[in-house]
Parts: structure tokens; C-alpha cells; sequence
């Protein structure tokens, strides 16, 4: 049976990937904060463990993942924040407890799972489509999820000679409970059952990234190839066409 360990699977992207794992046959390993929404997945499914601790705290992480009972052949490192700054004013410690889940959360992960890596381990880190451009409010999560996709990129190059593939997941809008709380319009938004579709179907290809939905990713991809004056130009025009 192939096992995969999953951050952030109390709710969203997380949950649903989870379940769909664990419909799929896997076993699951879902972490999370809330221990409710824990126990009722494991009541729901037969073949799902669950860990319930902080990414954010490095101890936590030690102790719910030093020791796991089945070595994950796929980690999907999900949990994740998100918050905004309005007008430019730069807030310190809204960009620290962003970075702090966002980005150190998933180093404390990684430092522990790393000791159960194998050939053919499988690691996933959740980025995002707003780390491809500068796009207002997003100052604190857009530079959390661009660290993501940088580490992402050299952990694919530095642990191949382990035979470990990573996989970078760059999703733009899916209906979350997280985007809820959003007082923007959210273009060509997904489901989480797009999503999860999206995603398990990319890392069964094994793919370097894996992001969707397809037209807005890679209108967004387009526009950071050009110029950064023109970049900055056609930000602008979107926001002012979305508002």
C-alpha cells in the first residue's frame, strides 16, 4: 500500500486531497491543528492516521514526525496562511507569522522527514501563482510562496542524486475556507475537487510544477517574462479590470 503524509489536512486543499488518497487506496498520514476535524476523518476512513500538531513550532514537528510507523512515499507539505497589507503599510509581524507558518513551517517538516527519505520518495510543496508576479496586498504571502518556489527548485536539483523528486504545486483561486475571508474578486477560481484532481493527476506524472487552472497560471507566467515596467504596467490594468 503506498503512503502519503499530508500538512494542512483539516480543511481545503489539504482535506480534500487527503480524502482522495485515502477513497484512492493510500494510506494517509493527515496532520493538522484541529483535533475534530482530525478524528473525524480517521473515523471516516480506515486506512487514515492522523498527527496532530503546529508546522510553525519545531519541537511539535520533531515529536509528530520523528518517529513515524510508515515512511511516506509521497509528502505533500500543504498548511498554509494567508493575510494582507492594505495600502502599502508594511506590517512586521503579519509578515512573520506569514513566513512563519508558511515558509518555516515547511523547513521544520522537511528537516525531519528528510531522515525518512528513500529512493523514491516524493516531496510536494504547496506555492502559489502569486509568487510570479508583484501583486498588491500580497507583499508578506507572495514573498513567503516565491521562497517556497525557489526551495522547491533547488531541493529538485540537490536531492536528485537520492532519487527523491520534488514537486512544486502553484494553484491560483480555489474556494477554501482561507479565500472566503478574501473581499476581492477571485478570477477563474477552482473547486478543491478541481484542485485535488489537478494535483494528484500531476504528481502521478511526477511533474517539476503542477499549476492551474491552466489559463491563469499561464497568463501570469507570460506576463513575468516581459519587462519589469510592463509587468508592472499590466498588474495595474488587471487589478483595475478585476475591482
Amino acid at each position: 500500500m503506498k503512503t502519503v503524509l499530508i500538512t494542512g489536512a483539516t480543511s481545503g486543499i489539504g482535506m480534500k486531497l487527503a480524502e482522495d488518497y485515502a477513497i484512492d487506496g493510500w494510506r494517509v498520514t493527515g496532520c493538522g491543528r484541529s483535533t475534530s476535524a482530525l478524528e473525524a476523518l480517521s473515523e471516516r476512513y480506515q486506512n487514515f492516521d492522523v498527527l496532530r500538531f503546529d508546522t510553525s513550532d519545531q519541537e511539535e514537528c520533531e515529536q509528530a514526525l520523528g518517529n513515524l510507523v510508515h515512511n511516506p512515499d509521497l509528502i505533500i507539505l500543504n498548511a498554509g496562511t494567508c493575510e494582507y497589507i492594505d495600502n502599502g503599510q508594511v506590517d512586521a509581524a503579519l509578515f512573520k507569522r506569514v513566513f512563519t507558518t508558511n515558509v518555516f513551517g515547511v523547513v521544520n517538516c522537511l528537516e525531519v522527514l528528510q531522515r525518512s527519505y528513500k529512493e523514491g520518495t516524493h516531496v510536494a510543496l504547496m506555492g502559489s501563482t502569486a509568487s510570479y508576479l508583484g501583486l498588491p496586498r500580497a507583499e508578506a504571502y507572495g514573498a513567503s510562496k516565491a521562497a517556497i518556489n525557489y526551495l522547491a527548485r533547488t531541493l529538485s536539483v540537490d536531492l536528485e542524486h537520492l532519487g527523491v523528486t520534488v514537486s512544486l504545486i502553484s494553484p491560483g483561486f480555489v474556494k477554501t475556507p482561507l479565500t472566503d475571508k478574501n473581499d476581492f474578486p477571485m478570477p477563474m477560481m477552482v473547486t478543491t475537487e478541481e484542485a485535488s484532481s489537478t494535483i494528484r493527476a500531476g504528481l502521478e506524472k511526477k511533474k517539476n510544477e503542477i499549476h492551474f487552472p491552466r489559463r491563469f497560471s499561464l497568463i501570469l507566467k507570460f506576463i513575468a517574462t516581459l519587462p519589469v515596467f510592463l509587468q508592472l504596467m499590466l498588474v495595474r490594468r488587471l487589478v483595475r479590470k478585476t475591482s
